[in-house]
């Protein structure tokens, strides 16, 4: 992908801490991909906001199974990713 340098404005003491953690070269891959994530939120609540106007607003059941879905699925992928590790027991 194609970039070009930007000149933004950010607090001094959070662009510090992210400098901090993400090491040299890091900065801007951080940013960008932060940039990214926050775009899918956008069209995440524009579709939402689509969604409640045609179907009308998400019950709190439906949140509630929606979200029980979601913990359902983090199990099943935490329970696959231990039965792939190597048993670190042996040897």
């Amino acid at each position: 992908m194609a970039t070009k340098k930007h000149t933004v404005t950010l607090p001094e003491e959070l662009a510090e801490e992210i400098r901090a953690e993400v090491g040299p070269g890091g900065f801007s891959r951080y940013v960008a991909q932060a940039m990214e994530r926050q775009r899918a939120r956008d069209r995440l609540h524009e579709f939402v906001g689509w969604w409640e106007g045609e179907y009308g607003e998400v019950t709190e059941a439906e949140l509630a199974r929606a979200e029980a879905e979601r913990l359902a699925l983090e199990r099943q992928h935490a329970e696959r990713r231990a039965r792939s590790l190597p048993d670190r027991k042996a040897g």
